[in-house]
């Protein structure tokens, strides 16, 4: 079949060098693509946002399957736009309807789907610029530090957490008074949850579903977690605070909960759920059930209606199912038939950035060492090609996953790679995985 994947960084690099392995895809055509994804398929100048563009597009190349990599799309309502066109409603969409998405394009409305179900979560309240009295009043009720979202997509930067209650209030009118634009017409305020976090990730056809590999992130652009929050500094997978019995938990008080939730609601979704979860000491909910009392409580940070980046790098990598074949059990309502089988190494992605990065930063840098001479997977994040060569495009430009028996072993190996790869004002963190080995005891509490 021939597939079009959206999207353009290295969550889709990685899909796109996955579903390249797959005896099912013919022709995989990437909109807009890297400099990566041009080792994988076509690269189309195409917004992943230009829905008539990719109407004709799919017309234009028979294109039997759409991947979609990225949010935006999902929350302005490609799935829809297939499903109420005559040509195209035949055409699987891996990926849910406008409706779905919503559970990441509002931040409330995700919090409201948790509460109706039952689902563990942060105490919130939502306001807006009428209300904001009533938040500044909120926020008094709430020990430090606080945490504050602004409801719609802010491009990854809409959560702020101040620690103190006057800068939260500073916080609050500025989010109110339009810092992140219309994401923050509406702004949620909830209370700050202890632990660690973890990201866990899901594949449903609406009814069924599947729990792929778990991982965990690294947001912050200093080590030791310090610094401006990012979009992924590096990830690992599997994490080793996440038991037997955390993944239970999370099961059977998360995952269970919001399948069966949104088919309560009648909201079609068939594609991937991004949990993120704090992983918190254990509370009453825990006490006196066969050992659970031991593996920290799961509570949901934020839904996310695609996969992560950088997650997608180290997960990705560690599934050894036909990729293709998971999303044609998705778009047919069978992925109960199926079963996820799971490389039981240790995968660690660092990423390398550009210098300046999150803020202001350069691009269009040279990048040599490319082709390190190692087993390590080398994903383009914000890569393109000019005359010169391969050079960077973005803030984040490229991801080195590694396998190993133990997080050290993974990440040596990454880091020996890394050496040999260079563009001017390079930067990565080098303590990614480094925190996990006390991690056990620390979210036990």
């Amino acid at each position: 079949m021939n597939i079009l994947l959206l999207g353009s960084g290295g969550r889709e690099h990685a899909l796109a060098w996955k579903i390249t392995q797959s005896p099912r895809c013919d022709q995989l055509f990437i909109a807009p693509g890297n400099a990566g994804t041009a080792l994988c398929g076509t690269n189309l100048n195409i917004s992943a946002t230009d829905f008539e563009a990719i109407r004709e597009t799919v017309i234009t190349h028979s294109i039997h399957m759409v991947v979609v990599g990225p949010e935006d799309p999902l929350v302005k309502g490609i799935y829809d736009f297939f499903a109420n066109d005559d040509v195209l409603k035949n055409i699987p969409v891996i990926g849910p309807s406008k409706e779905g998405a919503r559970l990441e394009g509002s931040k409330d409305f995700s919090k409201q789907f948790m509460e109706r179900h039952d689902i563990p979560t942060a105490r919130y309240r939502t306001f807006t610029k009428e209300t904001v009295a009533e938040g500044m009043k909120f926020l008094e009720t709430l020990q430090a530090p606080y945490v504050l979202k602004a409801d719609g997509l802010a491009a990854g930067k809409g959560v702020v957490i101040p620690d103190t209650l006057e800068k939260a209030k500073q916080e609050l009118s500025e989010m109110l008074s339009g810092k992140f634009g219309s994401a923050s017409a509406s702004v949620v305020i909830e209370e700050f949850l202890k632990g660690i976090e973890v990201s866990v990730f899901v594949l449903t056809d609406g009814s069924h579903y599947k729990i792929l590999p778990e991982a965990k992130d690294y947001k912050r652009i200093g080590e030791g977690d310090a610094g401006l929050n990012t979009g992924g500094m590096g990830a690992v997978s599997p994490v080793p605070f996440a038991s037997a019995a955390f993944l239970k938990k999370v099961e059977e008080r998360v995952v269970v909960p919001t399948i069966e939730g949104l088919k309560k609601e009648n909201i079609t979704y068939k594609g991937f759920i991004f949990i993120g979860l704090m992983a918190s000491p254990p509370g009453p909910l825990s006490q006196g059930r066969g050992g659970e009392e031991d593996s920290p409580d799961p509570y949901v940070i934020e839904y996310n209606v695609r996969l992560g980046d950088p997650e997608t790098e180290v997960v990705m990598p560690r599934i050894q199912n036909d990729v293709v074949a998971l999303f044609e059990a998705v778009a047919g309502g069978t992925l109960n038939e199926v079963e996820i089988n799971t490389d039981s190494r240790t995968a660690v992605t660092v990423m390398l950035v550009s210098g300046g990065y999150p803020g202001d930063y350069q691009k269009g840098k040279l990048i040599s060492g490319l082709d390190p001479g190692t087993d390590s997977l080398v994903f383009h994040a914000g890569t393109a090609q000019d005359q010169n060569g391969i050079i960077s495009s973005g803030g984040r430009v490229l991801a080195v996953t590694s396998f190993g028996q133990s997080i050290p072993e993974a990440s040596n190996k990454s880091y020996e790679t890394i050496s040999q790869i260079h563009f001017e004002g390079m930067y990565y963190r080098k303590d990614i995985g480094k925190d996990l080995s006390t991690t056990v005891k620390k979210v036990a509490g």
